[in-house]
């Protein structure tokens, strides 16, 4: 298979190369339309003709459209025995495009036909057409506009024809001008024009998609002549005639010789060399006029003219503008006030040195065409020339007087003339003075100067300001003149700079004198300090380290410090800073980390502006041995005493007690001290009053069980008491003092047992308090085998903060004398009726 195929390729290219133009000769393209509109459909048709049978079967047709093929086609055999292809193409978007019927045979492509494919736009219709008669190339040109690209070949005729009539009819018929390829414009010769007889133009646009025209324009080539600019020449100066006055020229022209027979009008156009300034028209010159004046100039200045002629009185074009021609004005003399401010020094008793300043003042626009200055001086007794005391470019002279010199004469000058003379007459200060003069800076390039006017009101002020003080160059000092004296100050603008200390000066000025000078100094704005100031390091530690500063000495024109501020960073750029009054000059930064480096910076900060200090770089101290030692100690003894607090705390919790020991019923909290005995009402009785003063104190009171038991050393032997108590409890009162130790034999072993459970000491008559003791028998007074409860755990034996017993003092209306003890459970049963004397206890 594979020697099958490459014997076919062989067999394929010997084909191609031994018969090229039976190839050719196979197929042709047909086209629906070699032109077409952009964007617009198109089919193509490509015939096999019989010739190429030699071909085989194995061969197809490909369309190629540039470089992309197209094998979407439609194929038929025609009855003639010929093979059609043919292939549509939708949208054609190419002006221009080449297309190809190929052979496609094998793995090679052969070219059969070609075919070129335009598209465009029809031509539109070309506008702005406008024509001109052109005296010297004698012939009508034309020109128009030919609109928008149509991608095709479009080409322009102009058309016209001669017309007696307002181009209505045609009569005669001119030969059509045909431009060269790419221009707009086409000239008419004269021999096929009637230079007043009108002729209809017109302009024809043609291409292969359609034809268009132009509007017809109706005009006589006489109307629209077109003249050769005029020429320019200067007016040589003559002795007969006065030279031209300062702001005007004279100049002259020359109209083009082949238009001498036409009537014409002129336009000159001036403007002035230099600078920005427009042309000035000046219209309606005569074309004939031999020379022409043009006055309202600017003196001393060089002006461009240039002229341009037309048709008067009948239509026609302007010409161009003629070259240029380039005059200067002449000079006047000046025309300014000079206003003056002087100084003076006396040198020896005959002689006085002055320094004399001054200003022009132009008194018309554009009148200070000024050369130089002249200072000079006439002694009163002599005549004729004044000898010249300076002579200067410069607005400041300085010349010698005698003492009894008075005024002296300035003037400016140039090389038309003198201005006139202004007397410099040195007034002596017997004016006046000014009344509170001050100065406020308005931004940091102008100072307010203000005064009070004196009385009388003065002609004028001179006001003179400069550096304090005075700069190393010498600069002079700036002054100016103010001549309304009604104002009451003025803005000073002219050399002031920020942050400068400036010396003003004002001085009122009369008729025949002036007043005494005031001086006033003013900042026009406060500047930041130069540089902020040194930092050194004092001391160092392990977490700490002192820094300190020398303030710099204040200066003036500069804002005072408000405060620092001090910024320090360490390897791990974390950055820390504090804020400082402006009076501190050291500081201890704390918390630093030893054995680390940090750096610090200091800014010192003014209202206007910040400066910063010298940087410093510092590495605290690193921890010793014995210090670490002590540290982890430290640290070990706290660990222990968290833990010692927390063990604490856990073994003293109610739920962790009880789990440890036995629980020991508390007396006072016991569930009996809400129990009451059942009593009859034969078992109540009365007691007298023991608020009655015949009542003895009562000193004891003994419980008495029903049950015998054995006597305890701390049971009473006192057995006498009252017969009407009930067998329930019986108890016996014993008069006398408390405090007397008892006398009362023991009690008879016959007896009922008898148990001491409370002995109350005291009487509630009595002067001081009364104590309340318990015996500490071992008899258990409940169930249980719990001891007796502790002395803080009975609210009766709580204390006052005197360190003494506190009696609970009982209500008069309270029925029972035991209501202080409902909180003791065995003593409840003790409750007696009437016994309102018992509120001692």
């Amino acid at each position: 298979m594979v020697g099958l195929g490459a014997w076919s390729l062989v067999g394929a290219a010997l084909i191609i190369l031994l018969l090229p133009r039976s190839l050719e000769q196979c197929g042709h393209i047909l086209l629906s339309a070699p032109t077409v509109r952009l964007g617009d459909q198109v089919t193509a048709s490509c015939v096999i003709t019989q010739n190429c049978s030699h071909l085989g079967t194995e061969w197809r047709i490909v369309w190629k459209l540039e470089p992309e093929l197209h094998p979407r086609e439609r194929q038929q055999h025609l009855p003639n025995g010929t093979l059609q292809s043919t292939i549509t193409l939708p949208h054609v978007s190419h002006s221009r495009v080449l297309l190809s019927c190929c052979l496609h045979w094998g793995n090679s492509l052969q070219i059969l036909d070609q075919a070129e494919l335009q598209a465009g736009y029809p031509p539109t219709a070309p506008h702005n057409l406008s024509c001109l008669m052109n005296l010297t190339t004698n012939s009508l040109i034309c020109q128009w506009e030919p609109g928008p690209d149509t991608h095709l070949s479009t080409s322009f005729t102009l058309k016209s024809f001669k017309s007696q009539d307002k181009c209505q009819t045609q009569k005669d018929s001119i030969p059509d001008c045909v431009p060269e390829d790419g221009q707009s414009h086409c000239a008419i010769p004269r021999k096929h024009l009637q230079l007043y007889q009108n002729m209809s133009i017109w302009v024809q646009a043609r291409n292969a998609l359609g034809t268009s025209v132009s509007p017809k324009l109706c005009l006589a080539p006489m109307d629209v002549v077109k003249l050769e600019p005029p020429i320019l020449w200067t007016l040589e100066p003559s002795p007969a005639v006065a030279p031209p006055q300062p702001g005007c020229l004279r100049l002259r022209w020359e109209t083009w010789k082949p238009s001498l027979y036409i009537e014409q009008k002129c336009e000159l156009r001036h403007q002035p060399r230099l600078g920005e300034a427009g042309w000035d028209l000046v219209s309606g010159l005569p074309a004939r006029t031999p020379q022409y004046e043009l006055c309202g100039l600017l003196p001393s200045t060089a002006y461009t003219l240039q002229m341009r002629c037309t048709r008067w009185r009948l239509p026609g074009h302007w010409s161009e503008w003629s070259p240029s021609l380039e005059l200067t004005t002449a000079q006047r003399a000046p025309i300014v006030r000079l206003d003056t401010q002087w100084r003076q020094r006396q040198l020896d008793p005959q002689t006085v040195a002055v320094q004399l300043f001054w200003k022009p003042i132009a008194l018309e626009e554009d009148s200070r065409q000024i050369q130089g200055y002249r200072v000079s001086w006439r002694p009163s007794d002599q005549a004729g020339a004044e000898p010249i005391l300076c002579d200067t470019t410069e607005l400041n002279c300085t010349f010698q007087l005698p003492s009894e010199a008075r005024e002296v004469i300035l003037k400016a000058y140039n090389t038309a003339g003198t201005s006139h003379p202004t007397r410099v007459v040195f007034l002596e200060s017997r004016g006046p003075p000014l009344g509170r003069l001050h100065a406020t800076a308005r931004d940091p390039h102008s100072l307010w100067v203000g005064w009070e006017p004196p009385s009388p009101q003065p002609q004028g002020y001179v006001i003179e300001w400069g550096l304090s003080p005075p700069s190393p160059n010498g600069s002079p000092m700036t002054w100016r003149m103010e001549h309304n004296g009604s104002i009451a100050g003025t803005l000073l603008q002219e050399n002031i700079r920020p942050f400068q200390l400036y010396e003003i000066t004002v001085t009122a000025l009369y008729q025949d004198t002036k007043g005494p000078s005031q001086h006033i100094y003013a900042y026009s704005q406060e500047m930041a300090p130069s540089h902020g100031p040194e930092l050194h390091l004092r001391h160092v530690g392990k977490t700490w380290a002192q820094l300190e500063w020398v303030p710099e000495a204040p200066e003036l024109g500069k804002s005072p410090l408000t405060h620092y501020t001090i910024f320090w960073t360490n390897t791990q750029d974390q950055s820390f800073s504090t804020v400082l009054n402006a009076s501190t000059h050291s500081f201890v930064l704390r918390g630093l980390e030893p054995s680390s480096l940090y750096h610090v910076q200091l800014v010192a900060a003014s209202q206007a502006w910040t400066a910063n200090s010298t940087s410093l770089t510092l590495m605290t101290l690193t921890l010793e041995e014995s210090e670490l030692h002590i540290l982890l100690g430290l640290f070990g003894l706290l660990v222990l005493l968290i833990c010692l607090c927390g063990a604490a705390q856990f073994c003293c919790r109610p739920s962790r007690k009880y789990s440890l020991w036995p629980s020991v019923p508390d007396p006072a909290r016991s569930s009996l001290g809400s129990w009451v005995p059942t009593i009859t009402a034969e078992d109540i009785f009365q007691l007298p009053s023991l608020r009655d003063p015949g009542m003895p104190p009562i000193t004891k009171i003994t419980v008495l069980e029903e049950e015998e038991k054995k006597p305890r050393p701390c049971e009473s032997s006192d057995s006498s008491g009252t017969s009407s108590l009930s067998t329930l409890v019986q108890a016996y009162v014993l008069q006398g003092d408390p405090r007397v130790p008892s006398t009362q034999p023991p009690p008879q072993s016959g007896n009922r047992d008898q148990v001491l459970y409370v002995q109350v000491l005291g009487s509630p008559t009595g002067p001081g308090p009364g104590h309340y003791l318990r015996c500490d028998s071992t008899q258990p007074l409940l169930e249980g085998l719990t001891p007796s409860p502790k002395s803080y755990e009975n609210v009766w034996f709580q204390t006052s903060p005197l360190g003494a017993p506190e009696p609970l003092v009982p209500h008069p209306e309270d029925d029972s004398i035991f209501e202080p003890l409902l909180d003791f459970p065995l003593l409840q049963g003790l409750r007696v009726s009437g016994a309102e004397g018992l509120g001692g206890f």
